[in-house]
């Protein structure tokens, strides 16, 4: 038998949707955890584990979701978290949450890292250089590790240089 990123999450949205089903007998219902612990053995699945956990532990036993609503439930979920969390940087850096979003959603479109319009976001600051290229270090530190799960293991050209 072969290992596949795709039968694998294939196989998880499947398990996911029958955890929610209220007409499966008691024997063969899993627990969210069982079922989070299979997913964490799962080794293709590494990088997501911890969101389809925090994913299954929304969900309500016996709710009867098929798989397609849980894999959109599951890409909603994550799509919020991902919000959220740049939120929370835009706020820790003192900018705007819509400029970092439009500067993130650029990156990801062309999966290329500009270093100038890096510089361009934290204009409204007024910084000086020095305090600029400071503020800069400090929010990619945050920034580098969302940027590497949108990017779902593909290269951003550029992004090594603030690694």
């Amino acid at each position: 038998m072969f290992s596949s990123a795709i039968i694998d999450y294939d196989y998880i949205m499947s398990l996911i949707s029958k955890f929610t089903q209220p007409d499966v007998p008691k024997k063969e219902k899993m627990t969210k955890k069982e079922l989070i612990d299979l997913i964490s053995s799962t080794s293709n699945l590494m990088d997501e584990r911890e969101d389809i956990g925090e994913y299954i532990n929304t969900l309500e036993a016996g709710k009867g979701l098929d798989e397609k609503s849980i894999r959109a439930g599951y890409q909603k979920f994550k799509a919020e978290k991902s919000a959220k969390e740049l939120d929370a940087v835009a706020n820790k850096h003192d900018i705007e949450s819509a400029s970092l979003q439009e500067f993130v959603d650029k990156i990801m479109e062309r999966m290329i890292f500009d270093g100038e319009k890096l510089s361009d976001l934290l204009e409204p600051l007024g910084l000086g250089w020095r305090d600029r290229t400071k503020k800069e270090l400090e929010l990619m530190e945050d920034l580098i590790p969302l940027l590497k799960k949108l990017a779902d293991g593909r290269e951003i050209v550029g992004l090594k240089a603030y690694e």
